[in-house]
């Protein structure tokens, strides 16, 4: 049987006024596949990237990389979800800015309960991001109770739950954002200190925070702006995790740089090697549930789109006019 569904898609890259709301149809799940019915999807910078072109990927796309919502229909091999289940995912290929899909199993758990579709469809990808980030790249001798990491784009989705999860753990998150306002806002939710991008050095006011030591690690997503001054914010044998490129790619640099800084380490991970398999996938999201449902993370839907004003949320995004997280409804 085919379904139809409303789908973004694209046919070329670019802004915005490129994605189109279709029709398309959707058959059923083949092995190792499920078919999802969502109840809210996810908005990442991630999909701007792919947007763009930034991140290559074949024409025509759908965009989105995250969900929740229902299982409609189960393939064969799929022995982990059932047709009815509450279910959420962070996941490759893009094409979670739908009403529903069909798409592989592996990186979709059942959602528990206690959590809400909105919720769960705000909180995957960015949630599992912290998830490794905090849980699993981490610097020489590990992360503990006490140390200092900084952390840009604190006010953003990922940035908040970091700064609630950083809390949870003992370490002293220090946040940095674009205004007074978003530097609040992370504050508030668990940064040990903020530091406003567009009105203070942060590499100097990092370094009379840290009484000139510097953070064991310092995770950025903003890339090109902001790589070259984090090496100086760093303890030796510290590590920056360059997660992300919002303000363009990061320049190559010297391998001899990493000695001058301070022996440090330079890592770029990306989710999608953590969630390589349904093991590692549910033992990530079960730790993400657990800080959901302790009430140690609470996550920050700020915005709510409908589907067919999806430019208008990338136009918000990219322009840093939201916080926290941003859902589309189909």
């Amino acid at each position: 049987m085919s379904h139809s569904s409303r789908t973004v898609q694209i046919n070329a890259f670019g802004g915005p006024e490129v994605m189109r709301l279709v029709d398309l149809p959707v058959g059923e799940p083949e092995r190792g596949e499920i078919r999802i019915r969502h109840h809210a999807v996810g908005l990442n910078y991630i999909d701007v990237y792919q947007r763009t072109g930034l991140y290559p990927n074949t024409l025509p796309l759908s965009l989105g990389m995250e969900g929740a919502g229902v299982v409609e229909a189960v393939g064969p091999g799929v022995h982990h979800l059932a047709v009815g289940d509450r279910a959420a995912y962070a996941s490759q290929p893009p094409g979670a800015y739908c009403e529903r899909r069909v798409m592989p199993a592996k990186c979709v758990v059942r959602l528990p309960g206690a959590i809400s579709f909105e919720e769960g469809a705000a909180m995957m990808l960015k949630g599992l991001t912290v998830q490794y980030l905090l849980r699993q790249t981490q610097p020489q001798g590990g992360l503990h109770s006490g140390d200092f990491v900084l952390f840009h784009a604190a006010a953003g989705g990922v940035g908040l739950i970091a700064c609630q999860w950083a809390q949870a753990m003992g370490l002293q998150l220090i946040g940095t954002a674009g205004s007074d306002e978003k530097c609040a806002l992370a504050q508030a939710h668990g940064a040990a200190h903020v530091i406003n991008y567009r009105s203070e050095d942060f590499v100097a006011r990092v370094r009379e925070i840290t009484g000139g030591a510097g953070v064991k690690a310092v995770y950025d997503s903003v890339g090109a702006d902001t790589f070259m001054k984090s090496l100086d914010c760093l303890a030796p044998f510290g590590l920056i995790a360059s997660y992300g490129n919002a303000s363009g790619k990061v320049p190559p640099i010297d391998v001899g740089l990493l000695a001058a800084k301070g022996s440090i380490y330079v890592t770029r991970p990306t989710l999608f090697t953590h969630i390589a398999t349904r093991e590692r996938t549910e033992t990530m999201s079960e730790d993400l549930f657990g800080m959901v449902s302790s009430g140690q993370v609470r996550i920050p839907i700020a915005q709510r789109f409908a589907l067919a004003e999806v430019a208008e949320a990338h136009r918000s995004l990219e322009a840093r006019n939201t916080t926290g997280c941003t859902i589309l409804l189909p």
